[in-house]
């Protein structure tokens, strides 16, 4: 049946047909493609010379990824067949990656259905850059950094948590030291919490910095303080990635059996 091998094409988990391959890579060229057309049509001069060669691709994009976004609708009670056909398609549409797929290409059919100023229009353009994320589906990597960010998210929201109060007490701090010295640079807290900011990632951009002697030595201790709790989530992460891919390593094995032929893990 068509729609059973259509659904074995876009079925990650089912798919091993010989067209997979083909869809997955030519989806992701194209992918990339609109991404490099993306940063090219920033140049003017490329931009005015190739502007037509930039709508051609814009509308094969379009109709390809309109038809995969409907073709992903239509199978979607064999993607999900533990439920109804009309839930299944609903939990397409609205689960996160349906969302991506319908933004990628809903501000090229807008216009046509309702009257949108210009300079919308060219803000609603920009969403094309989250056809970046389709990619999600066809590079197993990506997959492997949702993973870690899924079994991690509540050591980095509590670590954000932190730094936020930490940017809190110390924009505060330092409005309440500096606003007399510098009223200009520290016209308020929020002013302040640049500062905080740029101190506590010690990125120290320089433009707003403290004078007085109480000032520079909340500077330093905030500097030194950012080092340690900023780092915190790199280092959730980086020590749940190396976990991740420690277990995959471990799970590393092909089955070979002539009716699935499935590889587990590559």
């Amino acid at each position: 049946m068509i729609k059973q091998k259509i659904a074995l094409l876009f079925d990650d988990k089912k798919g091993n047909l010989k067209g997979d391959k083909f869809v997955e890579y030519f989806i992701s060229w194209l992918i990339i493609i609109n991404m490099i057309a993306i940063i090219l049509e920033s140049y003017k001069g490329i931009n005015t010379s190739y502007f037509l060669y930039f709508n051609i691709l814009e509308i094969f994009s379009i109709i390809v990824f309109s038809i995969e976004y409907l073709l992903r609708i239509w199978i979607s009670d064999l993607i999900y067949p533990d439920i109804s056909p009309t839930k299944a398609r609903v939990k397409y549409i609205t689960s996160f990656m349906g969302v991506v797929d319908l933004i990628s290409i809903l501000p090229f059919f807008l216009p046509y259905f309702i009257k949108i100023d210009l300079r919308i229009l060219r803000t609603l353009r920009l969403f094309r850059l989250l056809r970046l994320l389709k990619l999600n589906r066809y590079f197993k990597s990506l997959s492997v950094i949702k993973n870690v960010i899924v079994k991690t998210k509540s050591e980095i929201l509590v670590t954000v948590f932190m730094v936020f109060i930490l940017l809190i007490l110390a924009s505060t701090l330092m409005y309440n030291i500096e606003k007399n010295a510098q009223p200009e640079a520290f016209k308020n807290i929020g002013q302040a919490m640049w500062w905080a900011v740029a101190t506590l990632t010690t990125v120290g951009y320089g433009d707003i910095y403290p004078v007085t002697g109480l000032g520079k030595i909340l500077s330093a201790f905030i500097a030194l303080l950012g080092i340690g709790i900023v780092a915190l989530p790199t280092g959730i992460i980086s020590s749940a990635y190396i976990e991740e891919i420690r277990e995959l390593r471990t799970k590393k094995e092909v089955c070979n059996c002539p009716h699935c032929g499935k590889e587990i893990i590559d």
